[in-house]
């Protein structure tokens, strides 16, 4: 399966998630990571907190959705937080869309162990998430009904 996050800027939440998804995904999932208005950097705390969890940074980069025009995704994820009133972009290809909304961690002001425990946070949740993606049948299941699990996994906090 071939999953691209997407957020409009392109360098914490989706880079998380593209990076926590490869490392855990065992090669059943292939991800990929892309913004509408891409930053041209990855944020560093972006790259600290995964590397501290030992997770492999290489290859990350803040980078426009059109490079994957033409590629084959199955699963296109926004991870713009919409409790924060963000306007998530919209990818316009024919992939499976939906929504995983997680805060910004990069943008929260306070000490260095506050701003640590929320990137801490939100890469747990995208870990939890990504092993209920994992748990599915992906073989067997309709468009329809991955959808529909997707959402349910999208409800874990």
């Amino acid at each position: 399966m071939n999953i691209l996050y997407i957020c409009t800027h392109n360098r914490c939440r989706s880079i998380l998630s593209e990076a926590i998804t490869n490392d855990i995904g065992g090669g059943r999932i292939q991800a990929f990571s892309a913004g509408s208005q891409p930053s041209g950097e990855v944020h560093p705390l972006s790259i600290r907190y995964l590397q501290e969890r030992g997770i492999d940074t290489a290859g990350l980069k803040s980078q426009s959705w059109d490079v994957f025009e033409t590629e084959p995704l199955d699963v296109v994820v926004t991870v713009c937080d919409s409790a924060a009133n963000e306007s998530c972009p919209i990818w316009l290809g024919e992939s499976l869309k939906v929504h995983w909304g997680l805060p910004d961690p990069s943008k929260l002001e306070g000490s260095e162990e506050e701003i640590e425990a929320a990137f801490y946070r939100v890469m747990d949740t995208i870990e939890r998430r990504v092993e209920g993606l994992l748990s599915l049948d992906l073989g067997s299941l309709s468009p329809e009904q991955l959808r529909a699990e997707l959402e349910k996994i999208a409800a874990v906090q």
